[in-house]
Parts: C-alpha cells; structure tokens; sequence
C-alpha cells in the first residue's frame, strides 16, 4: 500500500507563504482522490482540500477558509503531490497531512509537517 511522507512545513509570518510535499512510496497516477487534512492543537483534525486523478478531470476542492489562498496540484512523473498555502493567517496553523482518500476511513496517516504562523 502507498505510504506518504509531508514536507515543506515551517514558521512563517501572517500573509506569508509555504509549499507543502507530500512524496509518495509509489505511484500516484491511479489514486482517484488525494487529500489534505490538517489538525490545530487541541482540534479534531479537519479536511482541507481534494484533487481527483487527472482521469477524473483533476478537479479540486477547498475548504471555504482557505479558498482563493490555497491551491493543490499533483506531479505524477514525481509520485508527489503539493499545497501551496499563500497570504498565510495565523488560524492556518496547525500539522498537515496528505492522503488517499482510500485510508482515511482505515485511520492510517503519516506523520504530517508542522505549519506555524506568527508574527
């Protein structure tokens, strides 16, 4: 089963911004939708945004908070996928996490990469 490893995380200052990896142990290409989900300290963890495969049409989906700043594309030759977070707020911080949307409901996740925005 393809496992997933976050990167990219870090402290940024509110407005700023960060591209988030995600690099899968295999192929991407037939993964129909891919997530990403983050969770705040003391929050249930809560999703953010989808991409189906590019067979789907590659269409994505936001979480209304972070629509028009967020945006989630995928690189299959890579076998990785990235959320580029833009104007930053400190609300956005928080551990994010990619996944197949196969997993979720099996409760397997990585170990996520830790967002900080502070000033």
């Amino acid at each position: 089963q393809v496992q997933f490893v976050e990167s990219g995380g870090g402290t940024v200052q509110p407005g700023g911004s960060l591209r988030l990896s995600c690099a899968a142990s295999g192929s991407i290409a037939s993964i129909s939708v891919m997530l990403w989900y983050r969770q705040a300290p003391g929050k249930q963890r809560e999703w953010v945004a989808t991409l189906t495969s590019e067979t789907s049409g590659s269409l994505t989906q936001y979480l209304n908070s972070v629509k028009g700043r967020f945006t989630f594309s995928r690189d299959n030759a890579k076998n990785t996928v990235y959320l580029q977070m833009n104007d930053l707020k400190p609300e956005d911080t928080a551990v994010y996490y990619c996944n197949d949307a196969s997993r979720v409901p099996k409760n397997l996740w990585g170990q996520g990469t830790q967002v900080t925005v502070s000033s």
